[in-house]
């Protein structure tokens, strides 16, 4: 059993994420993101972070709403959304995110000729879809056990949608649980889908498409369709948080 203490504003000291995210090797990340749609970043939160978020998941105070997937048809398994004011870590973590991803969000918005771009400070892209009453809060902890699944999705939410989203494994496969993968899959114009197993240890963040990303052809840049999810858990306990810009409608 953890010894963490669930995860509260007033808890863990607040960690400098601005820092940590910057020493991650984004030019290696960038690579990885306009090759295969998605790059892992080693390591980004300690064993103890993923402990109190593990530990916070029946901390009711914390979220808006919880999700039962075999209700919806989304799978097996089940997840919370956090609430507005986010904690110090969850929105720490957003805030050091975004302004790393969002010159490649810009970047694959002008290849895919799409007009959006997105500004440089958070807060101001938050605004943007506070505007458009995508208000609430979108990170999420996800909780899975045996034979939990997480089917094929995208997390659009609304008309404003951030490119990019990362996700977070809280637990240690082959210690915490078995199976659960992490999945992502491309469909590109007239071929069959490819499939690719992500593999993930405690703490390490996925970076990854969360709808289209643009892929070089003979005749100039095309657009590729993703989707991710959770391939079935074996055994024991799969938690993950994920991390998503832009808020929902």
């Amino acid at each position: 059993m953890s010894s963490a203490v669930p995860l509260r504003n007033d808890v863990l000291p607040m960690p400098d994420f601005a820092r940590r995210v910057a020493m991650l090797d984004w030019g290696q990340i960038a690579i990885a993101l306009d090759a295969r749609g998605h790059a892992i970043a080693k390591t980004v939160l300690s064993a103890a972070e993923c402990a109190a978020l593990t530990d916070s998941y029946p901390v009711h105070e914390l979220f808006r709403s919880r999700v039962v997937m075999a209700r919806h048809g989304y799978g097996r398994g089940e997840y919370k959304y956090f609430a507005y004011p986010l904690p110090a870590l969850i929105a720490g973590l957003r805030t050091a995110l975004y302004p790393q991803l969002v010159s490649i969000a810009n970047r694959w918005n002008e290849r895919m000729g799409i007009a959006t771009r997105y500004p440089q400070d958070h807060a101001q892209f938050l605004e943007r879809c506070h505007q458009a009453d995508q208000t609430r809060p979108t990170p999420l902890l996800l909780k899975y056990g045996a034979d939990d699944y997480n089917c094929l999705h995208q997390d659009l939410y609304g008309e404003h949608v951030f490119p990019l989203q990362v996700a977070f494994l809280l637990s240690t496969p082959g210690h915490d649980f078995s199976g659960g993968e992490f999945v992502l899959t491309e469909q590109r114009p007239r071929m069959q889908s490819r499939a690719e197993v992500v593999p993930l240890t405690q703490g390490d963040a996925v970076i990854f498409a969360v709808h289209q990303r643009p892929q070089q052809g003979s005749r100039g840049d095309y657009r590729v369709n993703l989707r991710h999810g959770v391939s079935t858990v074996h055994s024991g306990q799969r938690h993950t948080l994920g991390i998503i810009f832009h808020d929902a409608a």
